[in-house]
This record gives C-alpha cells, structure tokens and sequence, in this order.
C-alpha cells in the first residue's frame, strides 16, 4: 500500500479534480489517502468526503501547509509515502511508478516528471513557463513541482517537517543527486497561475522559500538555488525562446526583490498564494 497526504487549504475547487485523478484507476486497497484540511472556511473537507473510501479527511484549526504534513504523517500508516499538493492532478499509474522506484531501494526520494497545463493561461504566463520549463535547472529533475515521495529510509531522514516555507526545497535538500530520481515516462499536471499577479506571487513564494531555506539550513543542497551561467547559455543558444526571454528575466528579477524585501522586513508567514487557476476564464 501507498500513502499518499495531501495537505488542502480551502482548496474546494480542486481537491474533487486531486482525488478523482488519483482514484480513478487505483486498485481496491493500494491507496491510503490523507486529505489534511488545515484552517479551511470552506467546503474542501466535504468535497473530499464524498469521494468515500479510501480517503480519510482530517482537519485542523490552524492554516498551515507544514501543521497539514506533520498531521498527515501521524496518521499514515504505509511506505512509499507520497506528498501532492491539492491543486495538482496526478493518476495511479504515476504515484504506482514513483513507488515502484522508491520499493526496489534505488533512491530515497523521487517524483514524476511535471506538464504544465497552459490552455487557460495568459500569453505572458505562457511565454514564462515555455522559458522556465527548458533551463537546465529544471531539466535536470527538479523534486517537488507538487508531487514528491519517500521511502521509509528517506522519511527517516527528519522527525518532522520544519516550519519552512518550501517544504520541497527542505526535502531536496536532505538528499544528494544520486539518492533523488525523476521517474521518466510518468507525469503530475501542475495548473499554473493564469495571469501575471498570480504568477509573481507563487515565484516570489517559491524564491523567498529558497532565502528562508539558505538562512535556516546554511549550506543545504538545493537551498542556495541555480547558478544563472548555465542558464545564460542554454537561452542564448536557443533563439525560438529569444521573445520570451525579457519576460522570464522580468519575473525573476521581480520576485527576488520582493522576496527579499519581505525577508529583510521580517514577514515569515506571508502566504503569496495564487487562486487564479481555481476560478473560471483568464483575469
């Protein structure tokens, strides 16, 4: 059996599309689903209980995306142990895959490849993500993206998730290369954000995770993010990516500023959360 947790903070909207994904081709038996609904004003919770066995719903007073994964492992039961974000859908064949991988022990941690689900997106976010998605940072097997997983020996490595914004860059970060594995073949679909204010949010998150990681956990894998060079020369030689190059420049140079004015004046807890790609059309 595979344990799957995912932690949902009014996230009503999707978790019916997480959890249909995630069931729908799943053996009777092979899944143990932990939806943990944290601090949620809505109807995430019920959404999730009609899905029935075997989804068990948990829910919690306080929002918080780490509180939902340190309850989530108390309550799972089985190893591989995967982590999903609400917002994300993936199938049985790939959580099968990845937990395929982690059971034979030739990593500890691993992760299906990422397809982002551009349809309803703005041309600007488009063009980011055409960029982002080709730079060798990513290419090379990015764990987390919404989805990653562990072993037993790989879950052994922490007692409990840290109170830390990006969670995945944490566990990224716990592993060297050659105990992480992107499984080919295999994919989560990731709903970016459909416009440019959602977008600088969840990059300006995901940077000001990456500078709280560095600060917290000094000398950690991942935590000291890209170097830029690779990355220079992978664009430069690349010229159908040419237009969208100012507008990756442009978030990028954006959202490191505003991450790192937030961590200059002490905002630990802001939540840049995206809901543009939990509501109908393009804003």
């Amino acid at each position: 059996m595979i344990s799957v947790i995912i932690p949902a903070h009014n996230e009503e909207a999707v978790i019916g599309r997480c959890l249909e994904a995630l069931l729908r081709d799943a053996p009777s038996g092979a899944l143990e689903v932990i939806v943990v609904c944290n601090g949620c004003t809505d109807h995430t919770a019920d959404v999730a209980n009609t899905l029935g066995d075997p989804v068990q719903v948990i829910e919690i007073p306080v929002a918080s995306k780490i509180a939902a994964l340190n309850a989530g492992d108390d309550a799972a039961t089985s190893f591989p142990r995967c982590y999903v974000d609400a917002d994300v859908a993936v199938g049985w064949n790939a959580v099968q895959a990845v937990g395929g991988v982690l059971e034979s022990q030739q990593v500890l941690a691993a992760g299906p490849q990422v397809h982002f689900d551009l349809d309803r997106c703005s041309w600007v976010v488009r063009a980011f993500y055409r960029v982002w998605s080709t730079v060798p940072y990513f290419r090379e097997g990015t764990l987390g993206n919404g989805f990653y997983a562990l072993s037993r020996d790989g879950r052994s490595r922490f007692a409990r998730f840290p109170k830390i914004t990006a969670d995945d860059g944490y566990i990224r970060s716990l592993f060297t290369p050659a105990e992480r594995y992107i499984v080919p073949g295999v994919e989560c679909t990731v709903y970016p954000p459909r416009n440019v204010a959602g977008l600088v949010k969840i990059k300006t998150r995901s940077r000001f995770g990456t500078l709280e990681q560095r600060a917290n956990f000094p000398g950690a894998g991942d935590a000291h993010g890209a170097s830029w060079l690779p990355t220079i020369k992978h664009l430069l030689t690349r010229p159908s990516l040419w237009p969208g190059i100012p507008i990756y420049i442009g978030v990028v140079v954006l959202t490191r500023l505003r991450a790192r004015w937030r961590l200059l004046l002490g905002i630990q807890h802001a939540w840049d959360r995206d809901d543009s790609a939990r509501q109908g059309g393009i804003a």
